[in-house]
């Protein structure tokens, strides 16, 4: 009972913002160009700001978390991969279908992600075209910069180390509150289309994660607090970069909107009963 209150008093914020952000729609105080301000603020800097702060605070120099890096490195890309069976098995459209590269999984999602995201379109492959993208992709440069202090043990001044906390402190409410937005102007769809949200949204909350603690466990590759929490970071719903992601993209935003929605509203049952599965 308490893992669910934890959890609630967690995910009730979220729903708030949300909420804000969709009587704003509603009652016409803000229009459709406010998501893609919003998200733009999000990707430029907010987001950006975020990665480097929590990377540049890990000491990856010991080499500790090696094995925990490798494994969840391997299971996030398999599950990226999955998206090919997945969506030929329910035949989406090559846009649902690149969709989901974003909507599975934050290093991974903006390395093999975007990077399956731009060579899957339905324009010719371009490599210097795409090599000149992922260079001056802000949240890629991000992680690149995040890992590389994270791995030397740089230190960021305290005064600029400071100021991307602000913003980085910024881009959950920011991202939430044009998530609320966007939703205010879409209309519910029809069951066919949440059933199709609501059964990838279990695949990848409970199925998948169900498969890695398993083997995870068997096989002994993780053990103690990093299996723990690497399954309870594989089992969280959808996060809030994926929606931002598809909006830049002009990927089938509605479709990871009602993910990220769903998703978080089933962390409340799921999230708990993993603490108490893990122990």
């Amino acid at each position: 009972m308490s893992a669910f209150l934890t959890a609630f008093d967690a995910v009730l914020p979220l729903f708030l913002i949300i909420l804000g952000g969709f009587l704003f729609s509603r009652t016409k105080m803000a229009s459709e160009q406010w998501v893609e301000i919003l998200n733009r603020f999000a990707l430029w800097i907010g987001f950006p700001a975020l990665v480097i702060t929590l990377l540049s605070q890990l000491d990856l120099s010991a080499g500790q978390y090696n094995r925990m890096i490798v494994v969840n490195s391997v299971y996030f890309i398999l599950c990226i991969l999955l998206a090919f069976p997945y969506s030929r098995l329910f035949r989406f459209t090559n846009l649902r279908r690149r969709t989901l590269f974003l909507v599975i999984y934050v290093f991974w999602l903006l390395t093999l992600g975007l990077l399956l995201v731009e060579t899957r379109g339905d324009t010719p492959f371009h490599p210097g075209k795409l090599a000149l993208k992922l260079v001056t992709n802000p949240l890629l440069m991000s992680v690149i910069i995040g890992l590389f202090m994270a791995v030397t043990g740089l230190r960021l001044p305290g005064i600029l180390s400071r100021s991307l906390s602000m913003l980085s402190q910024s881009v959950t409410p920011v991202v939430l509150f044009s998530l609320g937005i966007f939703m205010g102007f879409q209309k519910i769809g029809d069951i066919k289309e949440w059933g199709h949200v609501a059964l990838f949204a279990l695949v990848i909350m409970l199925i998948l994660p169900g498969i890695f603690f398993l083997i995870a466990s068997k096989t002994g590759w993780l053990e103690g607090l990093d299996l723990k929490a690497s399954v309870l970071e594989a089992a969280m719903p959808v996060g809030l970069t994926s929606y931002a992601l598809s909006q830049q993209y002009r990927l089938d935003t509605s479709f990871t909107a009602r993910v990220v929605l769903l998703s978080t509203s089933l962390s409340l049952i799921f999230l708990p009963l993993w603490i108490v599965i893990l122990g």
